[in-house]
């Protein structure tokens, strides 16, 4: 016998619960307005200043003004390409940040490691206050220090050089130093933040994991590879995206205060985007090369964290920024 089809009771169907934009935005107006000072502060210092790219395909003079001045479409950037200039000031900036990463990481990890491993919790403090100072010292101080212990008429190298016999070295004019030298001040600044955030997550592990391994007879090492490192993906992953979303972005404070903005011999060995571009503004009031390196710097390293995220959501999306 065929069965005959009932009617849908609409009524008795459930209802969604789905809520209206401006309900959702009511209940959330707490958070929305403690959320309300940074939008506002990225809207006026990152999103009004933009329609100023436009200088980047401009020939800038100040009598015309950014919207008057003449417009010559790509030559900016096609005279950055075949300057030369554009390829190695990427090539320096990338570089300079990729070993800053690699040997950050491997310092920070196993620093906080060694600090995870002692077991008088005053060590701990006073070592973790004493690594978080140069973070707080300003590149002005850095760069002061530097200078002090590397000039060639009153440095320290070169009275200590000079205390034992041997000859004075200008290592303001030896570019091949530099970069251990620009490497070794990022470090020593860098690393004590950086170790203090991965001992944090390692004191966020299960301490019954830790425990029962000891228990098991696992020796430090052993816990250090099976247990401490794959419990530091997560935070590993989350710092790698966000280091290398500002790959494109260099130090400018660390390098300008070392080097200095009118050593010309240093510039093929330390010079990165941003010095560049200030000395282009600063020395010559060039505008438009200026705007037109820093607009290749911000969709360059844009692309770049585009796909470096889609790398990681391909492996394991739940590490994924977006």
């Amino acid at each position: 016998m065929k069965k005959i089809p009932q009617p849908i009771n609409i009524s008795a169907m459930p209802k969604s619960n789905k809520k209206s934009f401006t309900k959702k935005v009511i209940d959330s107006k707490t958070l929305l307005l403690m959320c309300l000072p940074a939008i506002v502060f990225f809207i006026i210092f990152c999103y009004c200043p933009l329609p100023g790219v436009y200088i980047a395909f401009t020939n800038y003079n100040f009598r015309d003004g950014i919207f008057a001045s003449p417009f010559i479409g790509f030559k900016n950037f096609e005279f950055l390409a075949k300057s030369g200039q554009l390829w190695s000031l990427t090539k320096n900036t990338i570089l300079y940040n990729t070993v800053f990463i690699v040997l950050g990481n491997i310092l920070q990890i196993t620093i906080a490691i060694l600090l995870n491993e002692v077991r008088c919790k005053l060590f701990k403090k006073i070592s973790q206050t004493i690594m978080f100072l140069p973070y707080f010292i300003s590149a002005v101080l850095i760069g002061v220090i530097a200078f002090n212990i590397l000039n060639y008429d009153t440095g320290a190298l070169n009275s200590f050089l000079k205390s034992i016999g041997s000859d004075p070295i200008k290592v303001y004019s030896m570019p091949i130093v530099w970069p251990i030298i620009i490497v070794i001040c990022q470090l020593w600044q860098q690393t004590g933040y950086g170790s203090i955030v991965y001992f944090a997550s390692i004191c966020g592990i299960d301490a019954s994991m830790m425990e029962a391994a000891e228990v098991d007879g696992a020796t430090s090492w052993q816990r250090i590879r099976y247990i401490i490192l794959p419990s530091l993906k997560p935070t590993f992953v989350i710092l790698l995206l966000f280091a290398l979303g500002g790959i494109m972005r260099g130090n400018f404070g660390l390098f300008y205060n070392l080097v200095g903005g009118s050593n010309s011999q240093l510039f093929p060995a330390t010079d990165i985007i941003e010095t560049f571009v200030y000395r282009m503004m600063m020395n010559q009031n060039n505008f438009s090369v200026s705007s037109a390196v820093g607009l290749y710097q911000s969709v360059f390293g844009f692309a770049l964290i585009l796909f470096c995220n889609w790398i990681v959501r391909k492996i394991d999306s739940e590490y994924a920024l977006f």
